[in-house]
């Protein structure tokens, strides 16, 4: 019972503050507009996840009041610093959500955010030998790449912000397989299984507004937020590196193709186009619901095989998950071109 209140706290506080941060959003219209690559016809106010930034801060100072954050993983100052990291990412999205920055104004926020954290002694210290023991790494090459993690998680689920409910749902589920994770190799009550239900209940609770059809939009700070504590809690939890790469590895996946995609067209890496896995669902005939929840359940299968998985098996589906998603990537290319061959064929005159 003692792992309620947290999930639940984040819960019914993102339900109150949601609604809340949606008519400051309409009052000043800070809202997306419809444009021909994205999927609403109608302006939605944006500043979503102003709430769930404002919830999972809450609920983690009463936690941290009560001794339930801290442990031998996190310290004081680390809390006050992932605290101060997420308003200068929610400070950098609501200018975002506002002004529509240049993709290089953009970054500043992300990266300070992430120097924020660096400073603060968050580092990826070790990871787990496939072959066994541990492979320990330097002070300065840990910091490296834990700055790198982190950006690659903000990157991931803003990249990924493109359906209703689709980072906020699978933040939530993440968050909710980190917590069942945590529960086979921690201690009892910890810092990382209270974060994980704090987010958890936050992103899950801001779910029931921006479910298809969203009333309200995560916007930038808010898709940028969900990768940075998915990305800080994978490093505090005791480097479960791999664990995350196999809840977040479907859209990470996504999003290096497409990059690379990008790039090998000569084009920006921040240029927008409907190449993304989400879209690719659209395309070939799913409905916007549909593919949201394949996405779910796609997330939710490999992240829940990291429960039953040492690290060497881990590696083993990473790498099947990466011949996975090729399959699955090239089979909706080919669904997709059939039926475009066959919309062609119904609308050519046929010649007599």
């Amino acid at each position: 019972m003692i792992y309620l209140p947290p999930f639940i706290l984040g819960l019914m506080l993102t339900l109150l503050i949601t609604p809340l941060v949606r008519k400051i959003a309409l009052k000043y219209q800070i809202v997306d507009q419809p444009a021909p690559r994205k999927i609403h016809n109608q302006p939605v106010p944006l500043l979503g996840g102003l709430a769930i930034f404002l919830s999972f801060s809450i609920a983690i100072a009463v936690f941290w009041s009560l001794g339930l954050i801290t442990d031998a993983r996190i310290t004081n100052l680390q809390v006050a610093v992932i605290i101060l990291a997420g308003l200068t990412l929610m400070l950098g999205g609501f200018l975002d959500d506002k002004y529509n920055l240049k993709p290089y104004q953009q970054i500043i926020f992300p990266l300070v955010a992430t120097l924020l954290a660096l400073l603060a002694g968050l580092k990826i210290q070790y990871v787990t030998h496939p072959l066994g023991g541990i492979l320990e790494f330097p002070l300065y090459l840990g910091t490296i790449l834990a700055g790198v993690w982190l950006l690659g998680m903000i990157y991931t689920t803003k990249f990924l912000d493109g359906l209703d409910g689709l980072v906020s749902g699978v933040t939530g589920l993440g968050a909710i397989i980190i917590f069942l994770v945590s529960l086979s190799w921690d201690i009892p009550e910890s810092g990382t299984s209270m974060m994980a239900l704090i987010l958890a209940g936050s992103a899950l609770g801001f779910l029931f507004y921006n479910w298809h059809p969203a009333k309200v939009f995560l916007g930038e700070g808010g898709s940028v937020f969900c990768g940075f504590i998915l990305g800080i809690l994978a490093i505090i939890s005791g480097s479960k590196i791999a664990t995350t790469l196999l809840i977040m590895g479907v859209p990470i996946i996504d999003v290096i193709w497409v990059i690379l995609r990008r790039l090998w067209q000569g084009r920006l890496p921040t240029t927008p186009d409907r190449k993304h896995l989400h879209y690719r669902l659209l395309d070939i005939g799913l409905s916007h619901r549909q593919a949201v929840i394949l996405l779910y359940l796609l997330t939710s299968a490999f992240g829940l095989t990291s429960l039953f998985l040492n690290t060497k098996g881990k590696i083993v589906a990473l790498l099947f998950l990466g011949i996975f998603m090729a399959i699955f990537a090239g089979g909706l290319v080919v669904i997709y071109q059939f039926k475009q061959k066959k919309i062609n064929e119904k609308n050519t005159p046929a010649n007599f």
